[in-house]
C-alpha cells in the first residue's frame, strides 16, 4: 500500500492538484479565431471555422464561446449564435470547430436542425416512445405522395 504524504496544510498530493486546476480554469482566457468566414445571404447567417486556444485548459463551455462571439460580431442575442462539432487537438491547447451567426432568431428557428435548436433551448423536446415512432413509420409506409405529411 502506497501512502501519501499531506503537504503543509493538511491536503493530499491529488487534491491541490485539482484546487489548482479549478483555479487556473476560471483565470485562464483562451483565444477566438475565425477561418474561412463567409456571409450567406439565402439562410440569413454568417458561418465560419472557429479557432479556439486554451492552453492550460482542457475545454471552453459553448455557453462562453457564444458570448464572446456574441461580443466579437455585434450580436443582439446570444440565441443566435449556433456552435458544434468541436474537435481538441492532441495533446490540447486547441480545440476547431463550426460557428454560425444567424440574423435573427426566427431564421434560426427555420434553417437549423431540429436537435441544434432544441439543445439552443428555443424548441421544447417532443418525447416519444419507441412503439409509437415504429408505428408511425409503418403508418406512412403505406401512403403515397403528401398523404404521407398529413399523418400524425
Amino acid at each position: 500500500p502506497r501512502a501519501e504524504t499531506p503537504f503543509p496544510g493538511g491536503s493530499s498530493a491529488s487534491s491541490r492538484a485539482l484546487v489548482w486546476q479549478s483555479g487556473s480554469m476560471s483565470t485562464t482566457s483562451c483565444t477566438l479565431r475565425t477561418r474561412k468566414f463567409m456571409t450567406n445571404r439565402l439562410l440569413a447567417r454568417r458561418q465560419f471555422i472557429l479557432d479556439v486556444l486554451h492552453p492550460g485548459r482542457a475545454n471552453v463551455p459553448k455557453a462562453e464561446l457564444r458570448e464572446k462571439l456574441a461580443k466579437m460580431y455585434d450580436v443582439s442575442d446570444n440565441a443566435c449564435v449556433s456552435l458544434f462539432g468541436f474537435r481538441t487537438q492532441f495533446g490540447g491547447g486547441k480545440s476547431t470547430g463550426f460557428g454560425l451567426i444567424y440574423d435573427n432568431i426566427d431564421s434560426m428557428k427555420k434553417f437549423e436542425p431540429k436537435h441544434r435548436v432544441i439543445r439552443a433551448g428555443l424548441k421544447d423536446k417532443v418525447t416519444k416512445s419507441r412503439k409509437q415512432i415504429k408505428e408511425k413509420k409503418n403508418r406512412v409506409k403505406k401512403l403515397r405522395g403528401g398523404e404521407k405529411n398529413k399523418v400524425l
